[in-house]
C-alpha cells in the first residue's frame, strides 16, 4: 500500500500579495484606502494652508454670533438677535417643510395620473399624457417661476380683498376663514385651553383603535373570507369618539381667524406666497415622474391577475387595492425613492422665489456676513446628506415591508 502525504504548507512571501488570488483583492482595497486617504489628506491641508494665507481660521464659533437679519418665513420663534445657529435651524425646518408637504403632494398627483393614464377614457388618458410630459421635459426652476408668478398676478392684494361682492367677506369667521392674497395664504390657528389634552388623548386611542381594528378586519378576512366596512368604520372611530369628547369637555378648542387690519392680514396661520408656489411647482413637477413610476409598476403585473380577479367576482377599485398595486409596489417604491430626494434636493432652489430655506438662511445670508464659507458649505452638505440617507432608510424599511414573499 502507498500512503498518500499532504503537501508541505507554501510559506507566505511579498509577491502572494499582488499574484496570489487569496490575498490579491485585499491587496487593492488598502492601496485604494490609502489613496484615498491621501488624497483626502492633502485636500484638507490645501484648504488649511489656504485659510491661513487669507487670514482665516477653520472654526464654528460664528454659529453662535448675532444673525442680524429677519426671515420671513418660520415655524419657530425667531427674531434678529437670535444667532446663526437658530437662524439655520429655522432654514433646516423650512426645507423640511417644504419637502415633506412636496413629497406627500407629489405621491398624491402621480398615483392618481399614473392611474388616469392607463384609462380606457381616450381623453383623460391623453390629458394625462399631456400633463406627463409636460412638467418632465421642462426645468423645475422655470415651472417654479411660473406657478410663484401665476400666485402673485392672479390673487388680489390684501387691501382689496373684501372691496368686490364676488370676494369673499373677509369679516366672515365662516367664509373668510381661508384668505388668498397675492402675498400669501392665511388659515385659522387652533387655540387651545386646559381641557383640550381630554381631546388629544380621544384622538390619539381612535388612531390606536383604528389600526387595531384594520389589523383585525384583515386576519379575519384571510381566516373566513369575511369582509368587513374597514373605510366605514375607521371613519367613524377618527371622528365620533373625539368630537364626542370635544362637546362633553365644554368645546375647549377654538380657532384664530385671520382679519384685515391696515394694509395685510393679521392673525392665524401664515404661508407665504414663495411657500405655496414651491410646494406646487415641486409637487407637481415631481408627480409627473412619480406617475410613470406608478404607470410602469401596474404594467408590469401580468393581466392575468386582473382577468383572475373579476372572474372571482372582485370590482375594480377592490381588484386595483388588493391585487394591482400591492404588486405593483416592487416596481414602484424603488424609483419612488429617487423622486424624494429628487423632490428635496430642489428645494434648494427656493432663493430663486424669495423662499428662506437652509440654502437661503445658512448657505447665503450668513456665509455672506461671517465669511466662513467653508464651515457653511460643510454644514449645509452635512444636512443634505442627512436628510437624503433618513429618506433613504424609510423608504427602504417600507419596501422591505411591502414587497412580496417568496414561499
Amino acid at each position: 500500500m502507498t500512503s498518500i502525504s499532504e503537501a508541505p504548507e507554501q510559506q507566505f512571501r511579498i509577491g502572494m500579495l499582488i499574484y496570489d488570488t487569496r490575498y490579491r483583492s485585499y491587496t487593492i482595497q488598502i492601496i485604494a484606502l490609502m489613496a484615498f486617504m491621501l488624497a483626502a489628506a492633502w485636500l484638507i491641508n490645501n484648504a488649511i494652508v489656504n485659510l491661513a494665507v487669507l487670514g482665516k481660521t477653520f472654526s464654528f464659533g460664528f454659529l453662535s454670533q448675532p444673525a442680524s437679519y429677519d426671515i420671513n418665513q418660520r415655524l419657530i420663534d425667531y427674531t434678529s438677535r437670535d444667532t446663526h445657529a437658530r437662524a439655520a435651524l429655522v432654514g433646516i425646518l423650512n426645507t423640511l417643510l417644504v419637502a415633506v408637504l412636496g413629497c406627500l403632494t407629489a405621491t398624491v398627483i402621480g398615483t392618481i395620473a399614473g392611474v388616469l393614464r392607463l384609462s380606457k377614457n381616450w381623453l383623460i388618458a391623453r390629458i394625462m399624457t399631456v400633463y406627463v410630459e409636460a412638467f418632465r421635459n421642462v426645468p423645475v426652476l422655470i415651472w417654479i417661476l411660473i406657478v410663484v408668478a401665476v400666485i402673485n398676478e392672479s390673487l388680489p392684494v390684501p387691501r382689496d380683498y373684501c372691496r368686490t361682492p364676488e370676494q369673499l367677506d373677509c369679516l366672515n369667521p365662516v367664509l373668510g376663514s381661508f384668505v388668498f392674497t397675492n402675498r400669501g395664504f392665511y388659515m385659522p390657528i387652533p387655540v387651545f385651553q386646559d381641557a383640550a389634552l381630554a381631546v388629544g388623548i380621544a384622538f390619539v386611542l381612535s388612531v390606536a383603535a383604528i389600526v387595531w381594528f384594520r389589523r383585525y378586519a384583515r386576519a379575519k378576512q384571510e381566516a373566513t373570507g369575511q369582509i368587513l366596512p374597514v373605510f366605514r368604520i375607521s371613519l367613524a372611530i377618527f371622528f365620533l369618539p373625539s368630537i364626542l369628547v370635544y362637546f362633553v369637555a365644554g368645546m375647549p378648542i377654538g380657532l384664530e381667524y385671520p382679519k384685515l387690519q391696515g394694509f395685510n392680514f393679521q392673525g392665524g396661520i401664515y404661508a407665504r406666497d414663495s411657500l405655496i408656489g414651491l410646494w406646487l411647482a415641486l409637487s407637481i413637477y415631481t408627480g409627473a415622474f412619480v406617475a410613470e413610476n406608478v404607470r410602469a409598476g401596474i404594467q408590469a403585473v401580468s393581466k392575468g391577475q386582473t382577468e383572475a380577479a373579476f372572474a372571482l367576482g372582485i370590482r375594480p377599485n377592490r381588484t386595483m387595492n388588493l391585487v394591482i398595486l400591492p404588486q405593483a409596489l416592487r416596481v414602484i417604491i424603488p424609483p419612488l425613492i429617487s423622486q424624494y430626494l429628487n423632490l428635496t434636493k430642489n428645494s434648494s432652489l427656493a432663493i430663486a422665489v424669495g423662499y428662506m430655506d437652509v440654502t437661503g438662511t445658512l448657505g447665503g445670508i450668513t456665509l455672506n456676513q461671517t465669511g466662513k464659507e467653508m464651515e457653511c458649505i460643510l454644514l449645509l452638505m452635512a444636512f443634505y446628506l442627512a436628510a437624503s440617507l433618513s429618506i433613504s432608510a424609510v423608504m427602504n424599511w417600507y419596501n422591505e415591508r411591502v414587497k412580496l414573499r417568496e414561499r
